[in-house]
């Protein structure tokens, strides 16, 4: 299957251009608002609009420069270091999930410590987002044709561009099902039955680096890493932690609810 035609650039206006993958960015952020918004609403937290809108840019921070800093220390060090200037050429790509979340992570306490409010709670809201905007961000990262699977002979094999001309899995896509729309069924269904502040969001964790790991079977390793062992990607080394200790806190939690 060929790669379809996509511009990553769906809009020029003079010397600007807009790019699908940064317009998925400001749709997740968006979508960010109006879930925090709904759930600050039902959980009768004592948050403006205003609060919110302040809390999405903490996170939107969070984001952009734990994912770019992430991927600085996690996947390509050298290279940094050899080209110090390359460090904020985010034009040029390098975001990494897991400094991303970090990055989230850190945002939110400093939010929940600023506002007094509990950082499970803010948390668990981010937990609810998360899966909107991973999915729309393997999306951009298939129309960039980057991050592409390894080659295979299956019928829905795609050759992309700048690829070798090998059919390969198209696993952004695998990575938006499973990150995006399963983990958000996931954490919304635990989110109905959870009393407990942190509980959906050590389930997002654990599903997470759950699909993770299983899809880095399928997704081409970055060249400048290869496999550890000959079999284990980056990528799998950082969630299978994430896997592990999000259940483990799941667990935990879910006991503490059941001796109340």
């Amino acid at each position: 299957m060929q790669f379809p035609h996509i511009d990553p650039v769906f809009l020029s206006i003079g010397p600007l251009q807009f790019r699908w993958y940064g317009l998925m960015y400001v749709l997740s952020f968006i979508a960010t608002y109006f879930i925090i918004r709904s759930e600050v609403v039902r959980r009768k937290l004592s948050l403006t609009r205003d609060d919110v809108a302040d809390l999405v840019f903490y996170g939107a921070m969070g984001v952009v420069l734990g994912g770019r800093c992430g991927y600085i220390l996690f996947y390509n060090l050298g290279f940094y270091l050899d080209n110090p200037l390359k460090l904020f050429a985010v034009w040029e790509g390098g975001m990494s999930f897991h400094g991303g979340f970090l990055g989230v992570a850190l945002a939110f306490w400093l939010y929940a410590f600023r506002k007094k409010i509990p950082f499970l709670a803010l948390a668990d809201m981010a937990a609810l987002c998360a899966p909107v905007g991973l999915g729309l961000g393997r999306i951009g990262n298939f129309i960039n044709g980057e991050l592409y699977g390894r080659a295979t002979d299956v019928p829905w094999g795609v050759i992309f561009p700048g690829s070798d001309g090998v059919p390969r899995h198209p696993s952004q896509l695998y990575e938006a099902f499973l990150e995006g729309v399963v983990l958000f069924f996931i954490v919304r269904v635990v989110s109905k039955r959870a009393s407990v502040n942190g509980v959906i969001t050590c389930a997002a964790i654990a599903g997470y680096g759950l699909f993770r790991f299983c899809v880095e079977f399928f997704r081409q390793p970055d060249s400048q890493i290869g496999l550890f062992f000959g079999l284990f990607s980056m990528g799998q080394l950082l969630s299978l932690p994430m896997f592990l200790i999000g259940s483990l806190l799941v667990f935990k939690l879910s006991q503490r609810l059941s001796t109340r």
